[in-house]
């Protein structure tokens, strides 16, 4: 039993005549943490958005859990019920309460009773540290706390795998923190995830492995502790010691 749960092999992207990818491979184990970092443009976001069918790639295959990712929308539907998204911005409905935010999906994709999304919930927004907010609506919570109900939402489809964009980069710098130590929570606790940040600090705590990105491309892919002590490629070296 392989304990690969995700294959990218060979993908590129074109947005008209500018190719976003250029010929990427990466593979993701069960458990595995990997941070991809790199500067603005050089594809991370689209790289990840790629992986539950946000952005089509032209070439090229993507594999996750088995299931190969096509035009086909059973497919695409079966991998987005797989493969959690946080994104930058937090994307909750504002007319809709914490706890009616995390039980739309459960209860209209996975069709699971009202009363056992809301169980689901509550455990999940337990887990991200605000239980204490459930009956509030988007706009009377934090940045930090919103982005926390994000990620909740996300869990309570009870992901393989959590793909987060940069989930830190829209919030205030004292509200980054309570951000990252729930990530860093879930990565105890065994959760799989591609994370795109720069919180560098982060990276080091958490990453199993680093890519680093640069014009479409993977230029680096290492183990973290080697990345960040003995990087090999040049342009590695110069964006470590701009961010560093």
């Amino acid at each position: 039993m392989s304990d690969v749960i995700l294959q990218i092999k060979n993908i590129s992207k074109w947005f008209d005549n500018f190719q976003a990818l250029k010929d990427i491979t990466l593979e993701v184990k069960k458990k595995e943490k990997i941070v991809v970092c790199g500067p603005s443009g050089s594809g991370k976001s689209t790289l990840i958005r790629c992986i539950n069918r946000l952005e089509e790639h032209q070439i090229g295959e993507i594999i996750v859990d088995g299931i190969v990712i096509s035009n086909d929308t059973k497919n695409i539907e079966k991998v987005r019920a797989e493969v959690g998204m946080v994104f930058q911005q937090f994307n909750l409905f504002p007319h809709l309460s914490i706890i009616d935010n995390c039980t739309l999906a459960p209860i209209w994709v996975k069709k699971i009773s009202k009363k056992d999304a809301e169980k689901l919930a509550l455990k999940n927004l337990e887990r991200v540290k605000i239980l204490d907010q459930a009956k509030k609506f988007p706009s009377q919570l934090s940045g930090g706390q919103q982005q926390r109900v994000a990620i909740a939402r996300a869990l309570c489809m009870e992901p393989k795998i959590m793909l987060f964009d940069e989930p830190t980069s829209a919030l205030d710098p004292e509200m980054i923190k309570e951000v990252l130590d729930v990530i860093v929570d879930l990565a105890k606790q065994g959760m799989t995830m591609i994370v795109v940040t720069h919180e560098m600090g982060f990276a080091k705590e958490v990453a199993d492995k680093m890519i680093f990105m640069d014009k479409g491309m993977i230029v680096e892919a290492a183990e973290t502790k080697e990345f960040f002590e003995n990087p090999k490629n040049d342009r590695t070296k110069v964006f470590l010691s701009q961010i560093l």
